[in-house]
């Protein structure tokens, strides 16, 4: 999780007269969201659901909050649940480690009716649904060489697209690694937000990044990982690093 004046790079995008940017915000949840028109209203409504859904799990499986180990897969829990559940058994990871992903998704997925394009970010998690080519930014720790220096580009055709990262140097998200970014892209919000996790519990130092990208490949679903450590970074995946 990011604190309110850490969530810089909010502001960093270029704007353009055909968007319109919002947040919404309940509870620890809190998402930056761009949309052809501001449906702020229904995306309360989407991370109401959101919330809904995985609250009401916990209540009845309370592991599912803690566990940092993989859960059986449930056939009867909640869309968004089960979703976690199986980026979890992926990644080999507890479900919580794809939570916000998973909802950026999910609330993407309900705001899309309502706009042709839509951009969700969750704490430095996103997921983009769009129809043009695009720059995202690379956010690599306050002392790497790598901030401010790198991005991904990505052409229209590849979206829709979950891009999340983990970090031992950034925010307060749960890693047992030191690397400064380990980016993941993915189809799927939730498995890049787990398995970034997973990647980033293998970096500690700069040699840790050839195993990492070993790993990546046996992770179903993932099309591109991007590991920066110190002066080093890793590329394994259909990315193109561009700089900025």
């Amino acid at each position: 999780m990011f604190t309110e004046s850490h969530r810089f790079y909010r502001y960093r995008h270029q704007a353009a007269k055909d968007w319109v940017s919002f947040q919404v915000k309940y509870r620890e949840t809190d998402l930056w969201i761009r949309a052809r028109r501001n449906l702020e209203e229904e995306a309360t409504q989407a991370v109401l659901n959101c919330r809904f859904q995985i609250e009401k799990y916990i209540a009845r499986h309370g592991s599912f909050l803690t566990s940092l180990v993989p859960l059986p897969d449930d056939s009867l829990a909640p869309p968004l649940v089960r979703a976690m559940l199986l980026a979890s058994i992926a990644a080999d990871v507890g479900p919580m480690a794809s939570v916000a992903g998973a909802v950026a998704q999910a609330v993407a997925a309900a705001l899309k009716p309502f706009s042709d394009s839509v951009i969700v970010e969750n704490g430095g998690d996103c997921y983009l649904d769009l129809r043009e080519p695009t720059t995202v930014g690379i956010f690599a720790g306050p002392d790497s060489p790598f901030r401010d220096r790198i991005a991904l580009k990505f052409a229209a055709d590849r979206f829709p697209l979950g891009i999340c990262t983990s970090s031992g140097t950034v925010g307060h998200s749960l890693s047992f690694g030191k690397a400064d970014a380990v980016t993941v892209v993915s189809p799927d919000a939730a498995l890049a937000d787990a398995a970034a996790t997973r990647l980033g519990n293998l970096v500690s130092t700069p040699a840790d990044i050839h195993k990492a990208l070993e790993l990546a490949p046996h992770i179903p679903s993932i099309v591109g990982v991007l590991i920066a450590i110190d002066d080093k970074i890793g590329i394994w995946g259909n990315l193109e690093v561009v700089p900025v």
